[in-house]
């Protein structure tokens, strides 16, 4: 454990206990509510496709701010500056609208249940199998990263020892899961949204005060790190030097075309929310209405991250006390009074459970019903799945307690999630996008399509990055070249294996494939969802231009 416990204890009192103590009580409580609307294994995996758009939108967000919005982000904006807003607005607002506009008609109008029972439909069983096993699997790494950034504040806020505080965060965020299913989960995203809001804003806000505003900031950035730690794309010139490590070309192919729309399109953990919206256009419209607060949460974690590279210049320098990942528990320590302490402790709390919550709920989903119910036990009655999805869901907070150590080896948890993204992520959007959108793409293309895509983005990484072989500066800039390796090696090798075998029937193709639709899309609209402010479109567009605008002030 790199982060030292005692230099990171907070200040707290019994008025930040108490706070803490009445936001677990209402968690717990929204749970055994939850508990009665669950009697089939549909209600506890997809709510019974009930939700309204504003419910599942901001629990779509929800679910991403765990350890990769918190402390992840801070760490990225305290590494390398302002092009952390490059996570937001190139590389996951385009993504979501493609989502909302595109792929969520194929996903809803499908029925499925999952991300890769759409690829069993698509393509063959082969596929299938493979893709669940590997989100499984990453979705568990995922889950360890957010327990692993829960225990950080939970050892700077107790002095627990880390194993002590990974195990009693794992065991409270099994219990109101297990209890009341995915319901649980995201209306329990729905609260932590806001308590989120209310922990990021009063560090903002005091440490802003702390340097003096962000002139203060500003300057002492400028002196310390140079003018390009305050642009976006200051020195992304190919083959300039830049903190970032990375050109433009990566920036946009590697993280905004396709990490980003590998994570936001295939990433059952986010469209698992979506799925279970009441009907298709309030699933169209979940991630549209997640995007206008995605793109200004930029701003509450980039401003912590720049304040903490100022207040502790030698944070995650080499043999320094701090890695990048302590800037926000080291900003509330030093910056926020007690109570507004209690409240900065419970939001970062409420974050960590959402994260892990959305891996840990996919995971038990993906593994239920795509591996277990397929393969293992076909055709039992659906109470024997509610009961193993329960099960199962125990089982996948266990396994996360184990891969949360893994994550603390990580001197910027952000560097590994983007790891894992390249490596599990990556693969499996090459296979969906050409899959929906070329009809000829055999049955057996999509395994192999898999399978060369993971092995290019670990090879790159393992082999041509670690050893040496092509310099690249940073583990981020490795990132983005590993997930342009796997996309194109995936997509290649998919076309190739096309030429040599069978197509799928084109009857089985029906809303499968971009220009045919699927009965499920035949549902008539609810009322008021053809009003002009719920536009599909109209959400979409929007977002995508108020996101190219916040580039301006920062672009120069």
């Amino acid at each position: 454990m790199i982060t030292s416990a005692a230099g990171l204890r907070l200040p707290t009192n019994g008025l930040d206990y108490a706070i803490l103590a009445l936001y677990f009580v209402v968690v717990l409580g929204i749970g055994f509510a939850a508990r009665r609307s669950v009697r089939t294994s549909l209600d506890f995996f997809l709510s019974g496709r009930s939700l309204p758009a504003w419910v599942t939108g901001l629990a779509f967000v929800a679910a991403n701010l765990g350890a990769t919005e918190i402390l992840g982000m801070a760490a990225t904006g305290a590494q390398y500056g302002v092009a952390v807003v490059h996570w937001y607005w190139i590389g996951a607002i385009p993504a979501m609208v493609f989502l909302g506009l595109v792929m969520m008609p194929f996903y809803y109008g499908s029925r499925v249940r999952s991300v890769p029972e759409f690829l069993l439909q698509r393509f063959d069983k082969s596929a299938h199998l493979l893709s669940s096993v590997l989100f499984a699997f990453a979705a568990i790494l995922i889950a360890g990263v957010n327990l692993y950034a829960l225990s950080i504040v939970v050892e700077a806020l107790l002095g627990w020892p880390q194993w002590v505080a990974i195990v009693v965060a794992g065991v409270f965020v099994l219990a109101y899961i297990t209890v009341g299913g995915l319901s649980s989960a995201i209306y329990n995203e729905v609260l932590q949204f806001f308590v989120i809001l209310a922990a990021l804003i009063p560090i903002c806000v005091i440490g802003l005060k702390r340097v003096g505003g962000w002139d203060g900031l500003t300057s002492s950035l400028d002196k310390s790190h140079g003018h390009s730690f305050l642009t976006a794309w200051d020195g992304t010139g190919i083959g300039e030097p830049n903190a970032l490590g990375a050109n433009w070309l990566t920036i946009i192919l590697g993280l905004g075309f396709v990490l980003s729309f590998g994570y936001w399109t295939t990433n059952f953990a986010e469209v698992q929310r979506a799925l279970s919206a009441k009907n298709l256009s309030a699933a169209q419209r979940t991630p549209l209405i997640a995007a206008y607060p995605k793109m200004f949460i930029a701003f509450l974690v980039m401003i912590p991250g720049l304040v903490a590279a100022v207040v502790v210049p030698q944070i995650g320098h080499e043999g320094a006390e701090f890695t990048y990942n302590d800037a926000i528990p080291l900003l509330m320590r030093d910056l926020l009074p007690n109570g507004v302490l209690g409240i900065a402790v419970t939001g970062l709390l409420a974050a960590f459970m959402a994260g892990m919550a959305a891996n840990v709920s996919s995971f038990n989903t993906v593994f239920t019903s795509d591996i277990w119910a397929k393969y293992v036990r076909p055709g039992r009655e659906d109470r024997y799945y509610l009961r193993f999805g329960r099960l199962v869901t125990a089982v996948g907070v266990l396994c996360s307690i184990g891969t949360a150590f893994l994550a603390a080896s990580f001197n910027n948890i952000m560097g590994y999630l983007q790891t894992l993204f390249s490596f599990f992520n990556v693969p499996m959007f090459v296979v969906f996008i050409i899959g929906m959108f070329w009809k000829r793409a055999s049955m057996k293309s999509g395994v192999w399509g898999l399978v060369a895509g993971t092995t290019a983005a670990m090879v790159n990484y393992f082999w041509i990055y670690k050893q040496g072989i092509i310099a690249i500066p940073t583990d981020q800039g490795a990132n983005f070249v590993s997930a342009i390796v796997a996309f194109v090696v995936g997509a290649v090798v998919m076309v190739g294996v096309t030429l040599f075998t069978r197509p799928k029937p084109e009857a089985e193709l029906a809303g499968l494939v971009y220009g045919t639709r699927s009965p499920g899309l035949d549902e008539p609209p609810a009322e008021g969802d053809d009003a002009w402010y719920r536009k599909p479109a109209l959400l979409g567009w929007g977002a995508i231009v108020l996101a190219a605008l916040c580039y301006v002030p920062y672009s120069f």
